[in-house]
C-alpha cells in the first residue's frame, strides 16, 4: 500500500456540517485546510444520514450564523431555478419543499450535496481546501500536548495519507480522533455527583448511549414493491423493548417523546393535503400525527402536476431507533456489526409497513411502498451512514450541564450567559432511548450560547472539537447536537484555528484572556456569527 504525506495549516476531519462550515470559515481567514470525509456525499447528518435540519422556530429571522443561512438560501434557490414548482410555491417566500412538519426547510438530500460542494468550490480550485474523499482515520501522532499528525486511510482501498497540521479540528460524528490523540473524553450518561444535574443517574454509565438510526426513504406508487425479508425480521417483529410498554417496536404504536405515554400514530400515503399550508413549528405542533408527513422530503403537490410520481417521505421514526448496542469504542468489527444490525431493524420495518402495517382501510400492509435509492445515494437504499446522535466529548474547559439550559431549571432566568459565547442555539433537551434502556428524556430548554470553552480540550492545545463532541453531557447534547448548532460549532472552530494561527496566540488564551477574547468574538460577529440571543426568543 502506498503512502502520502501532506502539511496544512488546519486539518478537519469530517465533512459534514460542523466540518464543511470549520473548512470554510479557516479558509475565508487566509489558512490552508486539509477537509476529509469517508462517506461518498459531504454533508453529514444533513446528506448522507439523511436527516432534514431540526431547527428553532425564529430560524427564518435570527439564531443562525450567515454561512448556514446562505446554505438554506442556496437549497431554496436551486429549487425555484431548477425544479417546476407550481406558482403559489415559487411564491412561498420561506418555501418547504418537502412540506415536512419536523422542519421549515425539507428536502432532497442530493440538493444539499450540490449547495454544499459549490461553497467550497472556489476554495479548493484556488488550492486553499484540499477534500480527501473516502478516508477515515486511523492513528496519530502527538508531542506533549500537541497533535502533530493524523493518519487516514482509504475505506475503498488505496494509500494511507499523513497529514500534519498546525490545528486539527475533530469534526468527525463520533469523535474518532479523541481516542487516537489521547485526548481526554467521557462517553455515555455522567453521574449525578459529577455533573449536579437532577436527570443524571447516581452513578456513571458510559456504556449509556443514545440511540442510532439509519434512515431510508420512500414513495407510494402502483404495483408491488415489496423487498425480500431481511434476514433479522423474525428477531425484530416480535422484539417489545421495556420502553413501548410490551408493544412491538415494529408498529405504528410508540412512546410520547414527552409524556411517555404510548400513542398510535397514523400513516397515509400521499394524503392530498395542501402543502402550503404546513406550518413546521415543532413548538405549537410536534407534526407526527400522519407519519407520512413527518419528514416529507418532496410535496408532489408543490410541483407541476406528474413531476412526482409520489411524494417522498423520509423515515426517521422511533420504530428505526437502535438502541441494542453503541459504536463507541468498540473494535471495528462490533461497530460494522451492530451498524449493519440497525440497517436490517430499517430494512424490518420497511417490510413490515410493507405486508403487515395496519392500514386506515381496514387491510393490511402497503405493497406501493418502494425504496428510492438514488434519492439516497446508495444502492440498498438506506442511508449511506448512520444517524449518530451522541459522540464522544471532550473533558473540556466548560463542561454545559442540564443547569444551564433546563427551563425546569432556569426559568425565566434565561440559559447561562457565557462570556465567551461564539454562537447560539435552540432546541428541546431531546434524548432518545438508549443503549442502558432508558426512555425518552425531552423537556423544555431555554434558548442557548454555545461557550468557546465548550471547544477546548482540557489538556491537549491544539485540538479542537467541531461537532457533537464538545463539552456537553448526555443530558446537554439532546440540545446541543442539531444541525445549526453543530454548524455554528465547526465555524467557530475553523475560524479559532485560523485566528491563532494569524496572531500567534493559543486557543486557551483566547477563551480565557478577556482582550484576546473581545478580538475574537468582534471577528465571529463581523463574519455573521450570533453571539446573543434576542429579547424575543423564548424557551418551548
Amino acid at each position: 500500500m502506498t503512502h502520502q504525506d501532506l502539511q496544512t495549516d488546519v486539518l478537519v476531519v469530517g465533512a459534514g456540517l460542523g466540518g464543511i462550515a470549520a473548512a470554510l470559515a479557516a479558509a475565508d481567514r487566509g489558512a490552508s485546510v486539509v477537509l476529509t470525509e469517508e462517506h461518498p456525499w459531504i454533508g453529514g447528518q444533513l446528506t448522507s444520514q439523511g436527516v432534514p435540519p431540526d431547527e428553532h422556530p425564529w430560524v427564518e429571522r435570527f439564531g443562525v450564523t450567515a454561512r448556514y443561512r446562505a446554505l438554506r438560501d442556496g437549497i431554496r434557490d436551486v429549487y425555484r431555478r431548477r425544479y417546476p414548482l407550481t406558482d403559489g410555491a415559487r411564491d412561498w417566500a420561506e418555501l418547504n419543499p418537502g412540506a415536512g412538519w419536523v422542519s421549515k426547510l425539507c428536502h432532497e438530500p442530493r440538493v444539499a450535496v450540490g449547495v454544499l460542494e459549490e461553497m467550497l468550490a472556489p476554495y479548493r480550485s484556488s488550492g486553499r481546501i484540499r477534500l480527501l474523499e473516502r478516508v477515515r482515520p486511523t492513528s496519530a501522532t502527538t508531542d506533549g500536548d500537541r497533535v502533530t499528525s493524523v493518519t487516514l486511510r482509504s475505506v475503498v482501498g488505496g494509500q494511507d495519507v499523513t497529514v500534519t497540521a498546525a490545528y486539527t479540528v475533530d469534526a468527525t460524528e463520533t469523535g474518532e480522533l479523541l481516542p487516537l490523540t489521547g485526548t481526554a473524553y467521557v462517553t455515555g450518561f455522567e453521574s449525578r455527583h459529577e455533573t449536579g444535574e437532577p436527570s443524571a443517574p447516581d452513578e456513571a454509565q458510559p456504556d449509556n448511549v443514545q440511540a442510532l438510526s439509519v434512515c431510508f426513504v420512500v414513495e407510494h406508487t402502483d404495483g408491488d414493491h415489496t423487498i425480500e425479508k431481511p434476514e433479522r425480521y423474525d428477531f425484530w417483529r416480535t422484539y417489545a423493548p421495556a420502553a413501548w410498554g410490551g408493544e412491538q417496536l415494529l408498529s405504528w404504536t410508540a412512546p410520547n417523546p414527552r409524556t411517555l405515554a404510548l400513542e398510535k400514530r397514523s400513516f397515509t400515503p400521499n394524503p392530498g393535503d395542501d402543502p402550503l399550508a404546513v406550518d413546521a413549528d415543532q413548538s405549537k405542533n410536534a407534526g407526527d400525527g400522519n407519519l407520512w408527513l413527518f419528514r416529507r422530503i418532496a410535496a408532489r403537490d408543490l410541483h407541476e402536476p406528474g413531476f412526482y410520481e409520489s411524494d417522498l417521505c423520509l423515515v426517521n421514526w422511533p420504530s428505526i431507533d437502535y438502541f441494542l448496542g453503541h459504536v463507541l469504542d468498540v473494535s471495528r468489527e462490533e461497530e460494522e456489526a451492530r451498524i449493519a444490525d440497525a440497517r436490517q431493524l430499517s430494512l424490518s420495518m420497511l417490510y413490515w409497513m410493507q405486508t403487515e402495517a395496519p392500514r386506515p382501510d381496514g387491510g393490511t400492509g402497503f405493497p406501493g411502498l418502494r425504496l428510492r435509492p438514488d434519492v439516497t445515494g446508495n444502492p440498498d437504499g438506506l442511508a449511506q451512514a448512520a444517524y449518530h446522535r451522541e459522540s464522544r466529548r471532550i473533558k473540556a474547559v466548560t463542561t454545559i450541564t442540564e443547569n444551564d439550559v433546563s427551563y425546569a431549571v432556569r426559568g425565566d432566568r434565561g440559559a447561562t450567559r457565557y462570556a465567551d459565547s461564539v454562537g447560539v442555539g435552540m432546541y428541546r433537551i431531546d434524548l432518545h432511548p438508549s443503549t442502558g434502556g432508558d426512555t425518552y428524556i425531552d423537556v423544555p430548554s431555554t434558548p442557548f450560547e454555545i461557550p468557546l470553552g465548550a471547544l477546548l480540550p482540557r489538556r491537549t492545545t491544539n485540538l479542537l472539537a467541531g461537532n457533537k463532541n464538545i463539552g456537553t453531557t448526555h443530558i446537554t447534547n439532546g440540545c446541543y447536537r442539531l444541525h445549526p448548532v453543530e454548524w455554528n460549532v465547526g465555524e467557530a472552530a475553523g475560524h479559532l484555528a485560523a485566528h491563532c494561527l494569524a496572531t500567534g496566540r493559543t486557543p486557551h488564551a483566547v477563551q480565557s484572556q478577556p482582550d484576546l477574547l473581545a478580538d475574537y468574538q468582534a471577528e465571529l460577529v463581523a463574519s455573521g456569527v450570533e453571539l446573543r440571543w434576542p429579547d424575543e426568543a423564548h424557551p418551548y
